[in-house]
């Protein structure tokens, strides 16, 4: 085999269809797009229109019931703030807080606030003050010895 001598499968490729180029083409004039009315028109798609059949989005059920104005936070793990502990990124003698997290890299940015789960081990003497903390999370650094405050009392679940 040589380079000159390869080709494409028969079939592999198409030539493009030219539309609008005269009568004798078979899709000159209106170029396949029927007579007046908004699909005959350029610059127009109607999406999610599937032929008169019922469209997916309304095909498919709507479940539960989404909040407007829901608080989205940062979660971090307690096993996460250990490793940064260990790692000397972040520092134990003072108190950590939410723009702590930040600094140290542990959290992208605050959102609503910063809301710590007890997923993993935990051994550090810490002070934490952060906007929500699950009940275990709270059992687990109090357990360590050190103390987590939350600073809203709604987000403490």
């Amino acid at each position: 085999m040589k380079l000159n001598e390869l080709r494409d499968n028969p079939g592999a490729t198409k030539s493009r269809k030219r539309i609008g180029r005269g009568p004798g083409s078979g899709t000159g004039k209106t170029g396949g797009r029927g007579i007046k009315g908004q699909k005959s028109r350029s610059g127009v798609a109607i999406k999610g229109y599937e032929g008169g059949q019922m469209p997916l989005y309304q095909r498919l059920p709507k479940r539960g019931f989404n909040m407007r104005n829901r608080k989205a936070f940062a979660v971090v793990n307690l096993g996460l703030i250990q490793k940064f502990i260990d790692a000397k990124k972040l520092d134990t003698k003072g108190e950590i807080t939410e723009d702590t997290l930040v600094e140290s890299g542990l959290v992208r940015r605050k959102k609503d606030g910063v809301r710590i789960l007890a997923k993993g081990d935990f051994s550090a003497k810490v002070k934490l003050s952060v906007t929500g903390a699950s009940k275990s999370a709270i059992d687990a650094v109090e357990k360590a010895g050190g103390s987590l405050s939350v600073t809203t009392a709604s987000a403490a679940e």
